[in-house]
């Protein structure tokens, strides 16, 4: 009780902030609409001022930080996702495998458009993820669709209720993320409230509490083998980063960067050897994760799906928009077919570059390296949906970059295209894209290449 006192007493400022905030994210949960512009716009930024002064008036103290995370994060349990369609598809795949059904080997046309309803509320199901989602072979790894299949579980079978059960998991991953968040950055030496810019930050509250996006638990996982790696248990970190990617497969682009943690000049056979067990270790996780779906239906209609995200769809692009212009204006068509297959290789070449000609021989450099690597990835990509972003957030509170934390505050300008898109207009508003990315990749050229040669 003398605590709670003390709090109240000394915290008052903080204590406000975290009212309002609680306000704030009720008001985005169950009233805001996301045709509602100007109200997204200043609800997201007020819940940044608010989220910045809370770290700031708390004095870094962290019972009153976890407290208000976690409450914030359960102000949306009975909110259905206002921003996002995606968990539609989530509870169709979940339900399909409680049924017996492989979910890679369906699309929801191929039952609807015949008249079949293999799940409870097919159609109410079907007629909200939308057609783009209902035409594909799902693409998620199969913990990702283990979540799907607990999130199901909940008694009432309503899709409220598979709503709740999915978003207990992103909240009990983000305070996993937490917990050895905390712990790596003080095994760094680094200051340990620094994980309170991705745990109290609005845009990773509402992007996988709030829009129910699985990213979260990726980033848990992802960390926790961070931390088993710095703790000298590289096989289990090894165990642990397979399960990362098969919740999301982005993880996989990172193996690479592991070569000079393994590899040291003075142990370099131990070095190789301990590397070959460690992708060894990862790809039969990652194999017998895989195997209870696993058929040759499964593989083609899987790699076409993973395929079809670089050669068909774009959103919130950057270099390949600008590729775009330059393709329609010297041939006159979306040349996205051939530019979607040269990104991926130069994202290849800057992921080798990292790998073998920056010595990522430490955790910091390591995590250093797996975000740049990342962050090329997206500034090459053709599709950059804001939920992407949640990768960068996490790995930027191990480093001293901050254009992460600038990019989840702008990255809301995306979504004013997303208003466009769900209008009869369905292009994207280029100028508010074109000032997303002019303030993103002025930053990232001033933190990662401006200040290191003034350091020379």
């Amino acid at each position: 009780m003398l605590g709670l006192a003390n709090i109240f007493k000394h915290k008052k400022i903080t204590l406000f902030y975290i009212l309002i905030s609680c306000l704030s994210y009720l008001w985005f949960a169950y009233d805001l609409q996301r045709t509602e512009a100007l109200q997204l716009i200043l609800l997201y930024t007020a819940l940044f001022v608010f989220a910045y002064q809370i770290i700031k008036t708390s004095g870094f103290y962290f019972r009153i930080m976890v407290i208000a995370a976690i409450l914030f994060r359960l102000l949306f349990l009975f909110a259905i996702p206002n921003l996002s369609q995606d968990f539609y598809r989530f509870i169709w795949d979940g339900r399909m495998i409680l049924e017996g059904l492989n979910p890679y080997l369906y699309t929801p046309d191929s039952f609807i458009q015949n008249g079949k309803f293999p799940i409870s509320q097919a159609q109410e199901l079907y007629n909200g993820m939308g057609s783009l989602s209902a035409s594909n072979f799902t693409n998620y790894p199969p913990l990702n669709q283990l979540c799907f299949v607990i999130g199901n579980l909940l008694p009432s079978g309503s899709i409220l209720s598979s709503v709740i059960g999915m978003r207990l998991i992103i909240i009990a991953a983000d305070i996993g993320t937490l917990y050895f968040g905390k712990k790596l950055l003080e095994r760094l030496k680094l200051p340990s409230h620094r994980i309170f810019w991705y745990i109290l930050n609005p845009f990773i509250i509402i992007e996988l509490t709030g829009n129910l996006h699985f990213e979260g638990v990726m980033v848990f996982l992802l960390v926790w083998s961070l931390y088993l790696l710095h703790s000298g248990k590289w096989k289990w970190a090894g165990v642990i980063l397979a399960c990362s990617i098969s919740v999301k497969l982005i993880p996989l682009m990172f193996l690479p960067l592991f070569f000079w943690w393994f590899v040291k000049k003075e142990n370099l056979i131990v070095g190789i050897k301990k590397l070959i067990v460690f992708y060894s270790i990862i790809i039969v996780t990652v194999i017998l994760l895989f195997a209870p779906f696993f058929s040759m239906e499964f593989i083609n209609n899987y790699s076409k799906t993973v395929g079809l995200w670089f050669s068909n769809f774009e959103f919130n692009a950057s270099i390949y928009y600008i590729l775009r212009e330059i393709g329609y204006a010297l041939t006159g068509y979306n040349e996205i077919a051939i530019i979607g297959k040269v990104l991926p290789i130069l994202t290849i070449l800057v992921i080798l570059a990292l790998s073998f000609f920056e010595k990522n021989n430490t955790l910091s450099k390591l995590i250093s390296s797996i975000l740049l690597v990342f962050t090329c990835y997206l500034f090459l990509s053709t599709t950059v949906h804001p939920w992407y972003l949640t990768t960068l957030v996490v790995l930027s509170v191990f480093t001293n970059f901050k254009y992460p934390l600038v990019w989840s505050f702008v990255i809301i300008l995306s979504y004013l295209s997303y208003l466009a898109i769900g209008t009869s207009d369905k292009s994207e508003n280029l100028w508010l894209i074109g000032l997303e990315y002019l303030i993103v990749f002025s930053i990232f050229i001033w933190e990662v290449l401006l200040k290191r040669l003034s350091k020379t």
